[in-house]
């Protein structure tokens, strides 16, 4: 395990009505290039269970948006109280109606001077989640960049990817405050799997060989026996926030740097 020393913001073990724990440890932490400019950590994310599903969400506002952490959090927010209770057989139709009335929010928003969706381009943020059902079925939504995956046990190879999806440059990529948003809506189902993890773009150089084909088992093995054996949480706490801002970590990618993991 790397070595850190910075706040996580959430760890939680809730208890689904299907009576199947579900164990969730998920941290955000600033990157340098933000702490340069003494910005705060654009992104966020947000879990919930006890409904009908499991609902996770990861968010990454833009950092070249005035209120993209804003932006970042009424996504996270607002998908997850909508999704907990629906039922999955219109889950797909539902994640869309839900970012539809998120992007409302923001319209609607007080900083949002235009009360037009003109000014959701100061909202900017990109948004990668997922809805499982009891019965073992779940489906990745996503928008832009960061990364979603799925996993039975340590079969590290052969698990479902929600892969990042970037615009003509490297640094481009797509949000759900742009007009065309659902062009960039994307959906990718999954079966039995007992493990997601969620991340934000600052983790997928990390997460996945460069062409995205293969998971890192260097990065994603460790993580995954620890926070699964591991029943303190706060060495789960040290650890995963260990791993997400070492020396290494930040010369590599100096974004903001997100990830959820959840047993399911």
């Amino acid at each position: 395990m790397f070595r850190i020393y910075l706040k996580i913001r959430a760890i939680g073990m809730t208890k689904s009505k299907s009576s199947k724990k579900i164990k969730v440890v998920a941290a955000s932490v600033c990157g340098p290039m933000h702490k340069y400019r003494k910005m705060p950590c654009q992104d966020y994310f947000k879990h919930k269970s006890g409904g009908k599903n499991f609902v996770a969400v990861v968010s990454d506002g833009a950092g070249s948006a005035k209120y993209g952490k804003i932006g970042a959090r009424i996504v996270c927010e607002t998908l997850v109280d909508l999704l907990a209770n629906c039922k999955f057989e219109n889950i797909k139709r539902k994640i869309a109606a839900s970012i539809e009335i998120a992007r409302a929010k923001l319209v609607r928003h007080r900083l949002n001077k235009t009360k037009s969706t003109e000014g959701l381009i100061d909202f900017s943020a990109t948004v990668v989640g997922a809805v499982c059902n009891p019965q073992g079925k779940g489906v990745f939504f996503h928008i832009g960049d960061g990364a979603g995956i799925a996993i039975s046990g340590e079969d590290y190879d052969s698990f479902t990817a929600s892969k990042p999806e970037n615009g003509n440059f490297a640094c481009e990529t797509f949000f759900y405050t742009m007009d065309d948003w659902k062009d960039s809506l994307r959906f990718t189902s999954f079966e039995n799997a007992d493990t997601i993890f969620l991340m934000s773009d600052g983790l997928t150089n990390f997460a996945f060989s460069p062409d995205y084909s293969r998971i890192e088992k260097g990065f994603i093995a460790p993580i995954n026996r620890f926070l699964c054996a591991e029943k303190s949480r706060p060495k789960a706490i040290r650890a995963l926030n260990n791993t997400l801002n070492t020396p290494t970590a930040k010369r590599l990618n100096s974004d903001d740097k997100t990830l959820l993991w959840a047993k399911i």
